[in-house]
C-alpha cells in the first residue's frame, strides 16, 4: 500500500472535475493537460475511482461526475482507490532478506515491525480527517488571490 503519484493525480483529478464541472467538458484528455500527466495515467486512476464509487463515467461528451459532495470524500478514500494494490505489503517495503545470524539483521524485524505498522495506522487516522473539499477550498483561495494581484 505504498503511496504513488496516483494519489496526487487522484486529488488534482477530483478538485478539477469539481472546479470545472459547470465550465467544461471534464474528460482524460482534458484531465491530462491540467494535470501534465500522459492521458494513459490519467484513465487507469479514474478506473480506479470508479471502481471505488467515488466517480462515475461516461464515454463520450459528459465526461466524468462524483458520486458524492468533496466534502464526503477522504484522503484515506483516494489512498485505498489508488495506492492499495497489496493489502500486506503495508506503507513501508521491508528490504527482502535481513540475514538471520547477524545480531542486527536477525532482529530488526521484531525491533522495527510494530513501529512502522505504528506509524501506518496514524498516518490513515490524520487521512480520515482531510477531506478533497479541504484541497478544493484552498485551490479556490489561491485562485481569487491570485486574480487580485492581476
Amino acid at each position: 500500500m505504498q503511496i504513488t503519484s496516483r494519489f496526487t493525480i487522484a486529488i488534482h483529478i477530483l478538485v478539477a472535475i469539481d472546479y470545472f464541472k459547470d465550465m467544461d467538458r471534464v474528460n482524460s484528455e482534458f484531465l491530462a493537460g491540467s494535470t501534465g500527466v500522459n492521458p494513459v495515467i490519467i484513465r487507469t486512476v479514474i478506473s480506479r475511482l470508479r471502481e471505488a464509487g467515488i466517480l462515475n463515467t461516461q464515454r463520450g461528451s459528459s465526461g466524468a461526475n462524483l458520486t458524492r459532495p468533496l466534502s464526503e470524500i477522504t484522503f484515506y478514500d483516494i489512498y485505498r482507490a489508488v495506492d492499495s494494490v497489496d493489502e500486506q505489503e503495508g506503507l513501508f517495503h521491508f528490504h527482502e532478506q535481513p540475514h538471520p545470524d547477524c545480531p542486527v539483521g536477525g532482529n530488526i524485524h521484531t525491533a522495527l515491525d510494530g513501529k512502522l505498522d505504528d506509524i501506518q495506522q496514524a498516518m490513515e487516522e490524520r487521512m480520515k480527517t482531510i477531506t478533497v473539499q479541504d484541497v478544493a477550498d484552498d485551490v479556490l483561495k489561491a485562485v481569487r488571490e491570485k486574480s487580485k494581484e492581476e
